[in-house]
Formats: C-alpha cells, structure tokens, sequence
C-alpha cells in the first residue's frame, strides 16, 4: 500500500502560489549547499533539497510527507563537484509551500539533502538520469549512496536572512552485505533455515539498462522441506512493494499465529516467493515489459522464474503456480496472469491498482479534461484522492502529485502517480516518460493518454479474449473493499462489467466486495488462503495427478482414501469455478 497522508489545508498554498514573484530573481533568503571530497570525490548529478521543520522530534528528511509534512523545496544539479556550491533559491520548487518567500520567519531546524542520479545510456537510444535503489526499494530519503547534513536549529527569515550555508556531511550507505569485488545491487539478506533469498543479474534488464541490473525474490520453504527429497511443491508468487522480510510475516522462532501454522501438520505445503525487483523509477517494476522501465515482465518469467525452479524443488508447471498480491501486488497478480497466461495457473488479485482507465483511481484519463479537478462552465471542484470510510476526503489529487513534483522532476519522485506513468504510458521525446497531464495544471493530453491502453487490463482482456479467453476461464479471482481509500473498486467494476459479457468461452471469473472495507481489505487470513491455493491447484492439476505430498493431514487422509486421484473438494468458498 502507499505510504500517503495530508489535509486539504495545503491544497490552497500549493495550488495558488501562482508563478514565482518578481523578487525571486534576487531572493534575500537561499540556501548554499556542498560536500566535501571527503564524503564524495566524485562529482554529482541529482536533486538537491532543503527541509525545513518547526519539530526535532526527529530529522527532518523524516517528517517529508503528503499530509501533515514538513516543507522541503528542490531543485536538479548536474556536475556539482565536491566543495562547489549548489542554491536553493527563490526558482527552486517545493511542497507544502511552492516557493521559499512562502515560508513564515521563525526558528526552524533545517536539513540539507543530496539525491544522486547514475546516468543510464540506454539500449532504445534515450540517456536518463534516475537515482539508483540499493536495497532499499527506493526509499528516496533513506536510500545508499545519497547525501545528508546535520540538521542545524536556525532562525531564518526569507526577505533579509541572505545566504545560509548547509553541509552535506553524510553519506547513506547499503544495509544489506555487499558481496567482495560487487555493487551494493548485489547484496542479499541473510538466509535462515526456510527463508533464502536469490539475486540474479538479468541480461534483458541489463542490455536495456546499458548497466548490470538485478532482479530477485525472499523464499519462503515449506516446514519439512527437503532439498534433496523427492517431493515438489506448488508455488505461490506474491508480488507486493518491496521488501527484504519473509513472505506472510514469517518468523524462524514462530512468534506470530501464521508461522506457527506455516510449521504445523495442518498446513499444506506450499513455496511462496516473494518478488523484488526495485529499479529507477519505484520500489516495484509491475512485472510487465514497458517502454520506460524495460522488459521486466520477461526478466521475471524467462530469467528469475527458471532460476527458481533449477534451484527449489518447485513444481515447474503453470498449473502450480498462482499468483497473488494486493494494491500494486494485486495489479501485479492479475496482469501477470493476463500477459503471461502460459506461465501462471490462476491469480487471486486484491484492492489493486486501476484495471480499467476509465476509472484510474477517480478519473477517466480517456475522456476528462483535467487529472485535478472537475471542471464545469462556471467553476471546478478538486478530485478527492483518498477517502475515508465516512467519505471524508483525506486529500485531493492535486496534492499527491504536487508532493510528488517536489521530490523529483520527469517521474522521479519515486511515487505511486510517477510509476503508473512510467508503466502504463509511452517515453516521452526526451527519455523520459511522456507525460499524461501537466504536472502543475492537471491539463490531461488526450495524444499521451490514448496510449496507455496497452496496459488497460480492462481493455485487453475484450480486445484479444478470443485468444485469451481459452487460457484464463476460471482462473480470474479479484476481491476489494466497496469504498476503498484509493476508490480502486470502481476499476475493478467495470473489469468485471467487461468480463461479464465474455463468450466463447464465459470468463467465469469471480469479484468479492468487502462491504464498507477499505484499502487493504480481504475476505480471507493467510493461513485461510493457502488452504484457498491448495484446493485450487489440487482440482486444476492433470487428472490423475498425486497431490498428497503437499495437501496436509486432512487433505491427504481424503485423497489417499482415493488412492491420491483428485477429487472435488469438500468445500470451495469463492472460488473460481
């Protein structure tokens, strides 16, 4: 799920600052900025910010957030060498208050931060700068190889304090362990006795990056795992945000109910792979090839999947691998299956991101004027982005995306609004991603928009279901919450609008709506969804196939009544036919 927060209070500030006034062409307040070749010797292209905050509760590059944050402003730098001096100034952009004049003389504790880009020289001719992740799934703020000051406690006012000099005098540097003579890229958490973790580098990735990229997973084993046994295992794939944690919160002293179930007779004996794949633009690549961030939906079936397989004793056929996920997880889950449906059997798809852009959270990104607001002949109303339960607003698009203009430029926020455009939409003519609308306005191109169809899962699946009908009859399961905080069931909706009237074959898909459920929401607990899988695969296998290896107690006192032939299940809630 987003990290996101914010009241509507802001909006006013960041919405009618309007243009720079004329006394930002010779500000009294800026901020000089620098690092030493002690920290640095190389010099640096990137984003340099200045963070202020009335609090020193903690730092302030801590406190940066849609609702509630504290102001920062940002401006790109290319080429600052070490002891060169870098301004944020009247011209430089920032959120909640658009320009430094827009902040209130006081006493602030202000932090200085460098966000540093790699240059890529890409394989489709375009050359990007875009900050590198490195194991922390592009968590900007806190993300290795960036530069921080020490948070100094100033007073400043903005029409007579002059030039107030920062430091950078840290350096972030990769929490996980660097392998000897590699990148921080390489670097893997530690492997306890049922969760492993591989990193692969991709050749697809790489060759399209012009640098070595990597893509990888967390693995979860089963309880009685065996590497040298005979017994294979279905596999679930969880796609989710990044992270370097055990799939489902798992824990080797089994301190929470789903490990200590995981380890018990009861449950069936699955593999579950959770997927990293961080890259330049966010903390996930939605697992399909896009012209922006290159071919991941290929790096994770043809190179990481195949790797799994020749490592884990996995059952290494699509009818015994499902996918699963929620929010980007979900979109993950579904549209893996939707544009790979020879590699996966069936996905369980939760809350996720918009399936249909004619419900892209809240707007119609083929047939609205404008992303921000709703404009009538007399006046225009703000869009809500996140909403309560109640149907309060919790803040409106313009502000995430403002907040996200802030951090980065051409998509480099590493925000959820800048992925979805990075992803679904086409590159731009300067290598970057072509934007849907103005970033300032909300002013939706109509030209740009049009091409994000491709990964309108709505839109694909009645375009080609002649050809993918065959492949995904039953095998589509979506739930979400009726009034999401993201308003994500209006896409899933009209996705089942669409499915609905399928034939030749009928989708028999399935949708569960959690009655006033949020974002987040599922109809079932982990331990209940494994027993979910397992059914599932069971009665999806080739007839004859003996399953009770991987079954469970109850299961397999069942089937080898039956000899181990597949039979019905004695119940199946919500489950795709």
């Amino acid at each position: 799920m987003r990290a996101r927060a914010l009241g509507v209070a802001g909006l006013m500030l960041l919405v009618g600052a309007g243009t720079a006034a004329a006394d930002d062409a010779h500000p009294s307040l800026r901020f000089a900025v620098s690092f030493p070749s002690s920290l640095r010797q190389a010099a640096a292209d990137g984003r340099v910010y200045v963070v202020v905050s009335r609090k020193n509760t903690a730092e302030p590059r801590e406190q940066i957030d849609i609702t509630g944050g504290v102001p920062f402003w940002g401006r790109d730098v290319d080429g600052l060498k070490p002891g060169r001096t870098a301004y944020v100034d009247g011209q430089a952009y920032g959120y909640p208050l658009e320009r430094l004049r827009d902040l209130p003389s006081g006493r602030y504790t202000v932090q200085a931060f460098f966000n540093v880009y790699t240059t890529f020289h890409r394989a489709d001719g375009s050359t990007v700068k875009l900050h590198m992740p490195c194991g922390d799934g592009q968590d900007l703020f806190n993300s290795p190889g960036n530069m921080y000051g020490t948070p100094q406690t100033i007073d400043v006012a903005p029409r007579s304090s002059g030039t107030i000099r920062l430091n950078l005098d840290h350096l972030i540097t990769p929490a996980e362990p660097v392998p000897a003579g590699g990148t921080c890229q390489q670097g893997n958490p530690a492997d306890t006795p049922h969760v492993k973790h591989i990193k692969i580098l991709s050749p697809s990735l790489t060759k399209f990056w012009g640098q070595p990229m990597y893509v990888g997973a967390n693995v979860l084993l089963p309880a009685d795992y065996d590497a040298s046994g005979n017994t294979r295992y279905p596999v679930e794939y969880h796609f989710a945000h990044f992270t370097t944690n055990a799939p489902h919160g798992f824990r080797e002293d089994q301190g929470n109910a789903f490990s200590k179930w995981w380890m018990s007779g009861s449950a069936p004996r699955f593999i579950s792979v959770e997927v990293r794949e961080e890259n330049p633009f966010y903390d996930s690549s939605y697992v399909v090839n896009s012209a922006n961030l290159g071919p991941y939906g290929d790096a994770t079936t043809k190179e990481l999947i195949p790797a799994l397989d020749a490592r884990f004793r996995t059952i290494a056929a699509p009818w015994a691998r499902i996918t699963a996920g929620g929010s980007t997880g979900g979109w993950e889950a579904l549209a893996s299956q939707v544009f790979y449906p020879d590699v996966y059997g069936g996905t369980f798809a939760g809350y996720p991101d918009p399936v249909d852009f004619h419900r892209h959270q809240i707007v119609n990104v083929y047939g609205d004027a404008n992303a921000y607001d709703t404009i009538r002949d007399w006046d225009r109303t703000p869009r809500p982005d996140s909403r309560n339960v109640a149907g309060d607003t919790n803040y409106v698009m313009a502000q995430e995306n403002l907040w996200e203009l802030a951090r980065g430029d051409r998509d480099r926020s590493g925000g959820a609004w800048a992925i979805w455009e990075a992803v679904y939409g086409p590159q731009g003519a300067d290598g970057y991603p072509a934007l849907a609308w103005d970033k300032r306005t909300g002013a939706i191109d109509p030209a740009v928009a049009a091409r994000w169809k491709p990964m309108d899962l709505s839109a694909k699946l009645a375009a080609e279901w002649p050809t993918l009908g065959p492949k995904l009859q039953g095998k589509l399961y979506v739930y979400v919450g009726d009034t999401d905080t993201y308003f994500l069931n209006d896409a899933v909706q009209l996705l089942q609008q669409t499915l609905d009237v399928r034939t030749s074959p009928t989708a028999d898909a399935t949708f569960v709506y959690g009655r006033a459920k949020q974002h987040g929401w599922s109809p079932y607990t982990a331990q209940d969804w494994f027993t979910v899988y397992a059914d599932y695969i069971a009665r999806h296998a080739p007839a004859g196939t003996d399953v009770r290896a991987w079954r469970g107690p109850a299961a397999k006192a069942r089937l080898n009544a039956s000899g181990g032939v597949i039979m019905p299940p004695e119940k199946s809630v919500g489950l795709p036919r």
